[in-house]
């Protein structure tokens, strides 16, 4: 009989296995799209009114009361670039981390890659980020500023978009089987972690001295570049590369932690 041993902090990815599941994650995620819209009166339209009316209540209180700057931009215009984002990458971060308790009839009674848990309900926002993205375009067209060169790089930061929200997602996935305090202190972090990104003002407000600091946080990075890619205006190359860092670090972090613990989620769940 083998001696038993303790898993090893380095285990394989196989991330081949997860692509011969590919199907299986395609489904998931389809899936996850038609439960969130199932028997919805407004169905897909609560991708634009959720960001809409974010979007109005603080272009009231923050942009015509509190006078809070805008790169030049109207405030609406601004405000909107960036809740874009912001909205998916909350949604797509709160799905993930639920997505393994919700699922536990199935990773307690068949073997698949359980990574197409979380990556399928982070995919299944895609569709919402599209929609409200095309809504983002006609009104920057409505005020006047209309697509650039720029805008054939907005698929790369939609692309950073997923990856951010993948870094994040995984990690607490995961930390949610075993900590279920992780789904409670969620909704929390999240709201604490919009105002620390440049949703609501221009990152332009903190001094050169300390942007790639502020960059350490990857959504401002992501934000940045999704807004730059829409509208114009100075991209700041060391936030950017900051933030892109950091996301590369998480990710591959967040992956072999899961890839490490995945063979006790059974037991845990």
């Amino acid at each position: 009989m083998a001696a038993l041993e303790p898993p090893r902090w380095w285990v394989p990815l196989r991330l081949r296995e997860l692509w011969k599941a590919r199907e299986l994650l395609y489904f998931l995620a389809w899936r996850d799209v038609k439960v969130r819209y199932a028997q919805a009166s407004l169905g897909a339209a609560w991708a634009i009114l959720q960001p809409v009316l974010m979007m109005a209540i603080l272009s009231i209180f923050l942009g015509r009361l509190a006078k809070v700057p805008s790169a030049g931009l109207p405030y609406p215009l601004f405000v909107f670039s960036g809740i874009v984002p912001w909205t998916v990458f909350a949604n797509a971060v709160g799905a993930a981390t639920d997505s393994l308790v919700l699922s536990a009839n199935m990773v307690s009674k068949v073997y698949f890659p359980r990574l197409v848990l979380p990556l399928g309900a982070l995919i299944s926002w895609l569709p919402d980020l599209g929609i409200a993205t095309a809504l983002l375009v006609t009104i920057s067209a409505v005020y006047g500023h209309g697509p650039h060169l720029a805008i054939v790089l907005l698929p790369v930061f939609a692309f950073a978009l997923m990856l951010t929200a993948a870094s994040v997602g995984v990690w607490l996935s995961a930390l949610n089987v075993t900590y279920r305090d992780v789904r409670h202190a969620v909704p929390f972090v999240l709201q604490t972690w919009l105002f620390a990104s440049p949703v609501v003002y221009p990152s332009s407000i903190v001094p050169d001295r300390f942007q790639v600091l502020y960059g350490l946080n990857p959504m401002a990075g992501v934000i940045e570049g999704f807004r730059w890619s829409l509208l114009g205006g100075h991209l700041r190359t060391g936030m950017l590369l900051a933030s892109t860092a950091v996301t590369t670090v998480v990710l591959c972090s967040g992956l072999y932690y899961f890839r490490r613990t995945e063979q006790f989620f059974a037991d845990r769940i």
